[in-house]
């Protein structure tokens, strides 16, 4: 059995000891990691390292970031960034080889405020996604695409829907684009094996310490290729995390897949 989870840790160095202790825990196989908030050189290699695990990242300064975790194994990375706009200096993707694995860890963009520039990065970052994954299917290897991404599905995926009607997140372009990568083969696998559940990942953080339960959102995914949700076997969330002192504002997803034949 392969353990993967996804999680946005909303500074990789300021969370250090929550993700030390989450990743103490539960000791999944192949860990996602976005928002890390920090250049390639302050990256926590060693205290990551002592964890048991090795890793590979593409990082930026205070902003963006994204990490694959190997539990005692090394990650071979191949690639850094999405194809299709050389000037995008953004560090919001990685892919690595893992145990036979293709998994690649993306950060997409928020694009708030929205309509605006923001908004249309959004979209055009995740048409490269789509064109991307395009070409990921077809070439037919066992792949996993997990991360924040910016998206909340359904009516189901947000305790109050209509709160969000004029966030980007929610709006029916990131939506349907999202929708467009089911329409390819990708299976959400959290809704696979949950199909009529509300699950979230994320919450706003509390004026009074906390978060606010109100504002339960699912906007991190674990997207499976479509021969391997046949061996997708659970999936959850790491909730808990969300209480801990000092947390980020998402909360760990994850999936189990029975061993491949």
């Amino acid at each position: 059995m392969t353990r993967i989870a996804t999680f946005n840790v909303n500074g990789v160095n300021g969370r250090l000891p929550v993700l030390l202790r989450w990743l103490d825990e539960t000791k999944y196989d192949i860990v996602c990691l976005q928002e890390l908030k920090t250049s390639d050189e302050k990256f926590p290699f060693d205290a990551i390292s002592n964890a048991g695990y090795g890793a590979i990242w593409h990082g930026q300064r205070s902003y963006n970031g994204v990490a694959i975790l190997a539990r005692g194994t090394e990650p071979v990375e191949r690639r850094r960034g999405l194809p299709g706009d050389p000037d995008d200096t953004h560090s919001r993707y990685i892919e690595a080889g893992v145990n036979g694995l293709v998994i690649g860890c993306l950060y997409l963009p928020n694009g708030n405020p929205a309509p605006g520039p923001k908004f249309g990065y959004k979209l055009g970052w995740f048409e490269r996604l789509i064109s991307y994954g395009r070409s990921l299917l077809k070439g037919g290897r066992p792949t996993v695409l997990c991360g924040d991404y910016n998206v909340v599905p359904t009516p189901l995926d947000a305790v109050v829907p209509r709160r969000w009607i004029g966030d980007a997140v929610y709006f029916p372009e990131s939506r349907n684009a999202y929708g467009r990568m089911l329409a390819q083969g990708w299976v959400d696998a959290i809704r696979h094996i949950h199909p009529e559940k509300a699950i979230y990942t994320y919450w706003n953080f509390s004026y009074r310490g906390g978060y606010d339960p109100s504002s339960g959102l699912r906007m991190d995914h674990l997207l499976v290729s479509p021969s391997l949700s046949l061996h997708v076997r659970s999936a959850g969330v790491d909730v808990e995390t969300r209480g801990w002192e000092k947390p980020s504002d998402h909360a760990p997803a994850w999936i189990e897949i029975n061993e491949r034949p």
